[in-house]
């Protein structure tokens, strides 16, 4: 016969005791972690001690005065006010502040807002997100490159840079980019650790990778694309709030893809709120162009960059209603075949036309160009190759121009400068810069009285210009009794 001892025992050790457990009360899960109350308890304690007679101590109070110079003040203050202290410090002292206990660093982590990340790693492992949880712009370009750590050799484009080793002759994209599983592996981690992400640079990506973000990342409004192909367009179209997009399909020497109509089309339909796009080495057509400039209604800026585009491409430009700057950058070409004036059209909104370092010799398309933004009132061309007087003249089109900038367009002549701008009854501002068949003593009396009227003349042609010292004490810039801004660089 059992002892009443023994019974109890074996009550306690039966299987349905675990079920018989007191479920936790929430008193007990809230002490559980008591780390956020010690400064509030430590900050009790000493204003108690601080507040008692030095008779009535105890020696544990008595210690604790005399140790407070040795503890961290800082536990006085709650992570909020702490973190207001850090944002106002200047940036060049946070990688200091970060290393002085761990609570500033992970305070520290909490700041910061732009990251460019090198070690893909440090994304897939999950401990990007626990240091750095409020991150808004993340550039993923460097991480997803696949380079050794200990080579010497840089190989560096204007968009990205990547170590090699001394035997590569030649950039392969598919042992030097990260598998695409891994990359949409890593973005779907960010996005859904930081869904306040509003800027994402990232190359070989799917269009399983963006949708995540897109699902995830409501916020996003600028993003840039690497690698772009016409499928992963199809992610990007799930992305309603995206306002600033850069498309880069093809970059000579690193990687090689295709945008088409049909990318350009997709995008259309799908991201309507575009306020910025580029295009960097993308093909398309006129039904492309078209697609943008009837879906993106708030389009205001377009860029082309190396573009690839078929003939007859230009007339679209015309459904950009809303357009008010147009770049073209590194471009070989303008448009082959741009097709009749009649079907052409123009941008009635358009403000600011950018050329630089462009092939302009192809005086059909030129013409065509400055046809479709003969509304512009900005112009700048640098180092442009082919800008003679012949080419120049065609800019005579232009009648609201107040602002021309010419810097590096070592064909053009005074005389073909001063055939356009005397036409140009409204022009304020002129910037001549390293223009060397542009001379000093070609200047003829009628542009002579045209500097005089301008706001703002910027005159360097070429290094032995004389102009600016010999007009000091001429009075240009004077109009109507009022003085301009006024810069003659010497």
């Amino acid at each position: 016969m059992l002892s009443l001892e023994e019974e109890k025992l074996k009550e306690n050790s039966s299987p349905n005791t675990s079920l018989k457990k007191r479920a936790p009360t929430w008193s007990n899960l809230w002490l559980k972690n008591t780390k956020p109350l010690k400064p509030v308890v430590f900050t009790m304690q000493l204003q108690q001690s601080l507040s008692t007679p030095n008779s009535k101590l105890s020696n544990k109070d008595k210690t604790l005065i005399s140790n407070f110079s040795k503890v961290d003040r800082t536990l006085l203050l709650s992570d909020d006010i702490l973190l207001r202290i850090l944002s106002k410090l200047p940036l060049s002292q946070r990688n200091a502040n970060s290393l002085v206990c761990k609570r500033w660093l992970n305070l520290q982590g909490r700041l910061v807002r732009s990251l460019r990340v090198l070690n893909w790693d440090f994304l897939e492992s999950g401990r990007l997100i626990l240091r750095f949880p409020n991150l808004t712009n993340v550039d993923l370009i460097n991480a997803s490159l696949v380079s050794p750590r200990n080579s010497g050799i840089l190989l560096s484009h204007k968009l990205l840079s990547v170590h090699v080793d001394s035997w590569v002759t030649r950039f392969y994209e598919h042992n030097m980019l990260l598998p695409v599983e891994m990359i949409d592996k890593g973005l779907a981690n960010l996005a859904s650790g930081c869904p306040n992400l509003r800027r994402l640079v990232v190359i070989g990506a799917s269009e399983l990778g963006l949708l995540s973000v897109a699902e995830e990342c409501l916020t996003l409004q600028e993003l840039e694309l690497h690698k772009c192909s016409d499928n992963l367009l199809r992610g990007i179209a799930a992305c309603e709030n995206l306002q600033i997009l850069k498309l880069v399909g093809n970059l000579d020497g690193f990687y090689s893809s295709l945008v088409s109509d049909i990318g350009l089309t997709i995008l259309a339909q799908g991201c309507k709120r575009l306020v910025k796009l580029e295009l960097n080495s993308c093909e398309g057509s006129f039904d492309g162009i078209k697609a943008i400039g009837q879906c993106c209604q708030m389009l205001e800026e377009l860029t082309f960059v190396d573009h690839r585009m078929d003939g007859g491409w230009l007339a679209a430009l015309s459904y950009c209603e809303n357009l008010k700057t147009l770049r073209f950058v590194s471009c070989r070409r303008i448009d082959p075949s741009p097709g009749p004036d009649e079907y052409l059209g123009y941008c009635a909104a358009l403000e600011r036309l950018h050329l630089q370092k462009c092939q302009l010799r192809d005086k059909k398309s030129v013409r065509a160009l400055f046809r479709v933004c003969e509304a512009v009132r900005e112009v700048m061309f640098q180092d442009c190759w082919g800008l003679d007087n012949d080419i120049f003249s065609f800019a005579s089109v232009f009648r609201r121009v107040r602002f021309l900038s010419l810097e590096g367009c070592s064909l053009l002549t005074t005389e073909g400068l001063e055939y356009v701008i005397l036409s140009w009854t409204g022009l304020e501002n002129l910037s001549v810069m390293s223009c060397k068949n542009i001379k000093d003593g070609e200047v003829s009396p009628a542009l002579s009285t045209l500097f005089s009227t301008l706001k703002e003349l910027k005159w360097r042609p070429d290094t032995k210009s004389l102009l600016a010292s010999s007009l000091m004490e001429t009075g240009m810039g004077r109009k109507g009794g009022k003085f301009f801004k006024k810069t003659i660089m010497a």
